[in-house]
């Protein structure tokens, strides 16, 4: 029995706006279904309409005069994925209509085959004359309006900037296990492979490339010679700076990506433990540590909750990269923009207060914390420290950035291509008793 593309992606928008279910959970399920090329395409389509959800509902209000409810409410997303095909993708206008009206087929809904062919007819002759004028921003700029009006009050000169680069693909970055190859060697590598890179980040030697590919197009890959990460979250190891002989804690470690970038970093550490809250997400730490053939210590464990896994031995550096709300990587993760309420932040800036100060009571005086969040949000950043820093005498920030002002380092999504990410360095002082 043949698969239609479009059905699936019907099913997967539903799952995560009506059902709530995380993309990362429903896509690779449905992308199981499917071979090749159609993998690809399915993701577009999913990701597309996720991108683009008000202005596409719009468009369906404008042309239905009753929407599709109850059983039938799948095929709203159908015709979602209908009118983005026409209006955003290569694929030509007569083939998107008719593998989405035959989509109607697989959905178990053959009645409205008519209804889904007259709206698309209807958006192809109607979409050039639509009227775009005295739209709401959520329509214009495709997020939430909780979220535009909480970026206008934060960032008044930049909120537009940051709308439109949550709304561009992310360049793929790589980070290579300098233990095998230096930056230059490996630029050299992908030079062979005919892969081509756009930028380098200095700090970090960060790659990002012009174009993504498969992994396993990547020289080494498979041996652990280059991982895929992103150039902010990159910056995390460098900022944590450890030292031969430090013991090391990575506090909410899944996926492990920072956790062997330390490793990568820096030799001869005492150890490196990485805990999470979830077995099931330490199990990837675990796969990337062996790929990597890296070794740490990965515990179940609830940072706010240390007396439940801690040894009792005090670490020299600790890096916590505390639960969000994920604003910052709405580029790679659009379902977030429509997964996350506003009522959600409150209860974020409490778990992570909590985190922080428990997992303040395991360094080292002298010891340096790094607190890190892929949120844009200052609640979750400049405000969490400076709050902080009030009730906590022994706590001293150590600058990030050239300007002397500023309560850590906030990137904002695509600055230097790097998805929005926040660090805050921390000191703990020594007692002079």
């Amino acid at each position: 029995m043949s698969v239609n593309i479009r059905a699936l992606a019907a099913k997967c928008t539903y799952g995560v706006i009506d059902k709530g279910r995380s993309l990362a959970d429903e896509l690779p399920r449905l992308q199981d279904q499917v071979e090749g090329k159609d993998k690809g395409l399915l993701q577009e389509l999913c990701y597309g309409v996720l991108r683009h959800l008000p202005e596409l509902e719009h468009s369906v209000r404008q042309l239905m005069k009753k929407p599709l409810v109850g059983k039938q409410r799948v095929c709203h997303f159908l015709l979602l994925v209908g009118i983005y095909q026409i209006k955003y993708t290569r694929v030509p206008d007569h083939a998107a209509v008719s593998e989405t009206v035959a989509a109607a087929i697989k959905l178990k809904s053959p009645h409205l085959k008519g209804v889904i062919n007259g709206v698309l007819r209807n958006y192809q002759r109607q979409s050039k004359d639509q009227n775009q004028d005295d739209l709401p921003d959520a329509v214009i700029y495709n997020h939430p309006g909780w979220f535009i009006k909480k970026l206008q009050a934060a960032y008044p000169d930049a909120w537009q900037d940051i709308l439109l680069a949550n709304q561009e693909k992310p360049p793929m970055w790589l980070r290579v296990h300098q233990k095998h190859h230096s930056v230059n060697e490996y630029l050299e590598k992908l030079s062979s492979a005919e892969i081509t890179h756009s930028y380098i980040d200095e700090k970090s030697g960060a790659i990002a490339l012009q174009q993504a590919v498969d992994i396993h197009r990547l020289p080494g890959f498979t041996d652990g010679h280059v991982s895929i990460q992103d150039g902010a979250a990159q910056q995390a190891a460098y900022l944590l700076d450890c030292q031969s002989g430090d013991k090391v804690l990575d506090c909410c470690a899944a996926p492990g990506g920072k956790t062997c970038h330390i490793l990568e970093h820096t030799c001869d550490l005492e150890s490196v433990t990485a805990i999470d809250v979830e077995q099931e997400r330490l199990q990837r730490v675990q796969e990337n540590l062996e790929r990597l053939q890296l070794s740490a210590n990965v515990l179940v464990g609830d940072a706010a909750q240390p007396d439940s896994w801690w040894d009792g031995q005090l670490y020299d550096r600790i890096l916590l990269d505390a639960p969000c709300s994920g604003t910052g990587v709405i580029r790679r993760h659009p379902d977030i923009k429509w997964l996350r309420k506003a009522s959600d932040i409150d209860k974020l800036t409490k778990l992570q207060q909590q985190i922080l100060t428990s997992t303040w009571s395991l360094l080292k005086p002298g010891g340096t914390l790094l607190y890190a969040t892929c949120s844009i949000l200052p609640e979750e950043n400049i405000q969490q420290i400076e709050e902080f820093l009030i009730n906590t005498p022994d706590a001293e920030l150590l600058p990030l950035t050239s300007n002397a002002d500023d309560i850590g380092w906030q990137i904002l999504p695509n600055d230097n291509s790097m998805d929005g990410f926040y660090y805050a360095k921390l000191l703990k002082t020594k007692s002079t008793d």
